[in-house]
């Protein structure tokens, strides 16, 4: 498992395994120091060992250049411009926000006495670079996959074809519905000057299931493909758009990084056991600082702050659960609302998206004939999850394909659905959205 993964990702860029390998080690080595230290700050010591190695190669390798084009775009605003600048060609590894953070987690609960450092080296260094979710998730953490390494597996038919289903439906949210959706998607947010309000709000609500469709398809792939190996990983997506309130969509959207932040950030920071002002602030700083993990873009932080902002806002009007359709529908417009800074390409088109959306209905772009199809395929693509889904939701004993007593019609749905994916899937066009991340 070790040398597939080492071939899968060295596929890309063999150059960059170094970083794997180094953090593999580096991790391996801090983790038995902290737990052989006889003080609390001795393992403290090492811990920080962890953090800052850790986060010093992601930040250099995605924020360097982020932050010194910030700084020099700073001074140039009040009249200085640097006759040189300091910023490097510098490639950002797929997948590196993703294996440092499950890497540093290792060392956290080694910390925390949760997990017990493993002397199995070719082990650990497989639970690193596992290659289903290496390059985009779910972060796993070292307690539920690191010990399925050590353990016996064995083939067994249900597992083998639960994790088959769950590829084909991975497949079908990828290349029918968000690549079909990223085509209009597309079209309208990379020509903002073109386009009028109604545009908008059409492409901000296709890439809405674009994003979910792209991000939830690969965790439902790598899952699967764990299951045709014995392995379990934790589920990332939930229903996110059946959601009440914004704080329940971040229970239900890219599960493994919101409750990553909220065991090794929020609470830390004192989570909401502190005064309401300090709460308030960690909901804020956690949110905040999930937006520039994302991507070294303004928009991601603004983004993160929109979300903070939405969870403050909920705590300080609403002191009980929310529930019912207009709920679930007013969640999905604050979480369309900030999808446009996640999707646009500056600060500057999301406030002129947002401004045009507020003032300027105008007219609906249509397109040429190929987009007009690939627009039809994605509403219907897009009807068929929504209904999927919802049947999932709240009418989960009715009818379903996956556990008819015939196998003939469990043939047939799955046949058919395997047609819906390569007449009408995007093929050979796009990578997956969260491996720029």
């Amino acid at each position: 498992m070790l040398i597939a993964s080492y071939v899968f990702y060295g596929w890309w860029d063999w150059r960059f395994l170094s970083l794997i390998a180094l953090s593999t080690l580096m991790d391996y080595t801090v983790g038995f120091r902290i737990h052989k230290a006889i003080d609390k700050q001795r393992k403290r010591r090492w811990l920080w060992v962890s953090v800052i190695f850790n986060l010093g190669l992601l930040g250099f390798f995605k924020y360097y250049n982020f932050f010194i084009e910030s700084w020099i775009d700073l001074f140039a605003s009040v009249g200085y411009e640097f006759t040189s600048t300091w910023t490097l060609k510098v490639i950002l590894p797929v997948g590196i926000s993703f294996y440092t953070f499950q890497t540093l987690s290792y060392s956290i609960d080694i910390y925390r006495e949760k997990l017990q450092p493993t002397k199995d080296f070719v082990a650990f260094a497989a639970f690193v670079s596992f290659f289903p979710q290496l390059v985009a998730g779910p972060i796993e953490r070292a307690t539920n996959l690191l010990p399925q390494f050590l353990q016996k597996r064995t083939f067994t038919y249900k597992a083998f074809s639960y994790g088959i289903k769950l590829m084909i439906w991975g497949f079908f949210l990828k290349l029918v519905v968000a690549d079909r959706a990223a085509i209009y998607v597309d079209a309208v947010y990379n020509n903002v000057e073109n386009h009028d309000g109604l545009s908008f709000i059409a492409a901000t609500v296709l890439f809405a299931f674009q994003i979910y469709g792209d991000f939830a398809g690969y965790s439902l792939i790598a899952i699967g493909t764990s299951k045709l190996f014995g392995f379990d990983l934790m589920t990332n997506f939930r229903r996110p758009y059946f959601a009440a309130s914004v704080s329940e969509f971040w229970t239900r959207w890219h599960i493994s990084l919101s409750t990553w932040f909220r065991d090794y950030l929020y609470i830390p920071l004192g989570g909401n056991r502190v005064a309401k002002p300090r709460w308030l602030f960690n909901l804020f700083i956690t949110f905040l600082i999930s937006g520039l993990w994302h991507g070294a873009n303004w928009t991601f932080v603004a983004w993160g702050a929109l979300n903070g902002f939405y969870l403050i806002l909920e705590v300080l009007l609403f002191k009980k659960k929310r529930k019912g359709v207009v709920n679930v529908l007013l969640t999905f417009v604050l979480v369309n609302f900030a999808w446009v800074f996640f999707r646009a390409n500056s600060i500057e088109n999301a406030m002129h998206i947002i401004s045009e959306i507020c003032t300027v209905p105008g007219r609906l772009y249509i397109g040429s004939g190929d987009d007009i199809t690939a627009s039809l395929y994605a509403t219907l693509a897009i009807a068929i999850l929504v209904l999927v889904e919802l049947k999932k939701e709240y009418f989960n004993t009715l009818f379903s394909i996956s556990k008819h007593k015939f196998e003939l019609v469990r043939m047939a749905g799955y046949a058919f659905l395997i047609y819906i994916i390569l007449y009408f899937g995007v093929f050979g066009k796009s990578q997956f959205i969260y491996f720029q991340f």
